[in-house]
């Protein structure tokens, strides 16, 4: 998930970008937009890898969203150079993913964003949040779950 405070900040959750990624953007939309912040946040998501670029999230994660009365439009993309210079956050779900963006970062000049898990700001202390694609509908929720109490966590902190 990429997320930038207009006055600028940032965060990405990356893989695939049709599971969890997705869901953190749409949680945390949601959240900015409840509390009347979505005007200083801009918020996106995109994957360390090209497997699923231009897809649409997976049907258990929208089904996930609906149930929490969250709805997106978004479609996957790859990370770019460009992301790692104008986000200040991005936020990933697994020690893969960081690893994978931390390598990619050392490649940009004037790499601004602060690479880190999701799941550091997770007040039960479950610091990955794993992949449900080979999971169940609860896989999903559990996902959900996470990515709700994170990014309160993650809103929760000065920026």
């Amino acid at each position: 998930m990429l997320i930038s405070n207009f006055s600028p900040k940032s965060v990405l959750n990356p893989l695939g970008n049709i599971c969890r990624s997705p869901i953190a953007e749409a949680v945390f939309r949601k959240l900015v937009t409840d509390e009347k912040l979505d005007h200083k946040w801009r918020t996106d998501s995109a994957a360390v890898s090209d497997w699923n670029v231009g897809r649409s999230p997976d049907s258990r994660a929208l089904n996930c969203l609906r149930n929490h009365g969250i709805q997106t439009a978004h479609k996957a993309r790859q990370i770019t150079k460009e992301d790692f210079q104008t986000f200040d956050h991005i936020l990933c779900m697994d020690e893969s993913n960081l690893r994978d963006l931390n390598r990619k970062s050392n490649q940009v000049k004037d790499c601004k964003a602060k690479i880190e898990l999701l799941g550091s700001y997770d007040p039960q202390k479950q610091l990955i949040i794993e992949d449900p694609y080979y999971g169940s509908e609860k896989d999903f929720e559990t996902v959900y779950q996470q990515c709700l109490r994170c990014c309160k966590a993650f809103l929760e902190m000065p920026h």
